[in-house]
């Protein structure tokens, strides 16, 4: 029978299913990629932070993304691992600690949309007006850009949530292995209209924004590359944009496949590992490919490894 308390403070979490015999190795799978994800991207981060040879605009801007996909997954990850190994009848949550776990879940994925979206800027930029880059890309417009992707996805969720905080509560039991916005307003049993309303509304505006303004930066992006038909320029052209192209469109790719999984609730398991694997599959890929992309990260880490391999 449905549990109808009225804004119960504690909630049931459904968690992941899995059986007694693949409880363990599900557990070890998770964890050790998130110790992978921990690793690279903190390790990518205090890279760029301490050689000054890569305090250049693109690394700084960069180091966005792993700070987003490490805060990302240490909120949602460890209490999914935690879960894995309790009862499904002992998978309780807070209120206030599942609203963090949704606000965290929804601003790292609209963060990785804008964050692409200001690297993108910077590489237009270096490729279309190289003469003025540097004028350009200052320490105050990266710090601006970096404050507008955090800030345009707090304000945006924190209007999303809001809705949901405002509406009462009659149902306590969460169907998913985290906390989300959908999860959060299905507990009511009031009109959720404008939920749904400001959830479309939001997600096509971050689509639109996000795939548009890339598309046309790529698009102003080859048409110089063919006009000047300078092999140095190509060249460079080709390396930075398709790092930063590979990663755009490895996340693109795994939010469509939520999206579409949406559409067939037979699929619904599926669907619910997917948006795990959303925050574990680029947050892995991410670092890797811009390590081994980026000439410039690249030789700064060889360095950094040979110099300890060296040491008596």
């Amino acid at each position: 029978m449905e549990n109808l308390t009225y804004n119960s403070i504690i909630l049931q979490l459904e968690g992941l299913k899995v059986s007694e015999q693949s409880m363990y190795p599900v557990f070890l799978f998770f964890l050790f990629f998130y110790v992978i994800i921990l690793v690279t991207n903190i390790g990518i981060f205090v890279l760029i932070a301490v050689h000054r040879s890569l305090h250049e605009p693109m690394y700084i801007l960069f180091c966005n993304l792993p700070f987003n996909d490490v805060i990302g997954n240490s909120i949602m990850v460890p209490r999914l691992l935690v879960d894995i190994l309790r009862p499904p009848s002992e998978r309780s949550i807070s209120y206030v600690e599942c609203a963090i776990q949704a606000f965290s879940t929804h601003t790292y994925a609209t963060t990785s949309h804008t964050i692409l979206m200001i690297m993108a800027f910077d590489r237009y930029v270096a490729i279309c007006d190289p003469l003025r880059y540097s004028t350009i890309m200052t320490n105050k417009m990266v710090i601006t850009l970096s404050a507008s992707a955090w800030g345009v996805a707090i304000f945006f969720i924190s209007i999303l949530l809001g809705l949901t905080f405002r509406l009462n509560r009659c149902r306590t039991f969460i169907s998913n292995p985290f906390c989300d916005n959908a999860s959060l307003f299905k507990l009511s049993c009031e009109d959720v209209s404008v939920n749904n309303l400001y959830g479309l509304i939001f997600t096509v505006l971050l689509l639109v924004s996000s795939m548009g303004s890339i598309a046309l930066t790529y698009i102003k992006i080859t048409a110089v590359c063919l006009t000047t038909k300078s092999k140095t320029l190509n060249s460079r052209a080709l390396k930075t944009c398709s790092t930063h192209l590979a990663v755009y469109l490895i996340m693109l790719i795994s939010g469509f496949i939520i999206i579409l999984l949406h559409r067939f609730p037979a699929y619904a398991d599926y669907r619910k590992l997917s948006a795990l694997l959303f925050h574990i599959v680029p947050s892995i890929l991410n670092p890797v490919i811009y390590g081994m992309q980026c000439t410039e990260i690249r030789h700064v880490l060889i360095r950094v490894l040979c110099s300890k391999k060296v040491r008596p």
